[in-house]
């Protein structure tokens, strides 16, 4: 009898510890997904749109804005591995602020590009650091910073092709649109 008691002893640890295992593997493999994505991605296009999608995200402003917009240079470029704004930068942004702070509804985006040059995920973080740069440059001179948005494209959509100094100077940028 006491071999009978000692297996069923054995048998009724196996199936708790079986048990036991089952419960923690499916409470760790059931992570949540957030709701939301911060990032859209449309290659087929946007429904109700017109014509194909560009890749560009749609901000919403009166057609005086956009017009207005067309006017000004929309590109403020960059150092090589560097996301501080020069002289030239602050140049371009100022004129920005004008439109911006007289229109204080009007959203503008900021995106952020790189050169080649460095892995995918790096040109991600500063083509990042780069549109934040602008942002934070608007916002200083006194640009509702919910009024504007920022993505990187890292170096995924170049101005310039090949491999010259003078490609890599015009990839390296910000770009505002509205």
């Amino acid at each position: 009898m006491s071999q009978l008691s000692s297996f069923s002893n054995r048998f009724a640890k196996m199936t708790a510890l079986a048990v036991l295992s089952s419960a923690v593997a499916l409470t760790t493999g059931c992570a949540t997904k957030r709701a939301t994505s911060e990032v859209v991605v449309a290659p087929l296009g946007i429904p109700g749109g017109q014509g194909a999608y560009t890749g560009a995200v749609v901000v919403d402003n009166q057609v005086g804005v956009v017009n207005a917009a067309e006017n000004l240079e929309a590109v403020v470029y960059f150092a090589f591995d560097s996301s501080e704004i020069t002289a030239q930068s602050a140049s371009v942004l100022n004129q920005h602020v004008g439109l911006l702070n007289a229109n204080p509804a009007t959203q503008v985006l900021i995106a952020g590009h790189t050169d080649e040059r460095g892995s995918r995920e790096y040109n991600i973080a500063l083509g990042e650091r780069r549109a934040q740069a602008a942002r934070n440059y608007l916002a200083a001179q006194g640009v509702a910073a919910n009024n504007i948005r920022i993505i990187s494209y890292g170096e995924e959509r170049p101005a310039a092709a090949g491999n010259t100094e003078e490609a890599y100077a015009l990839n390296r940028r910000a770009e505002l649109s509205y």
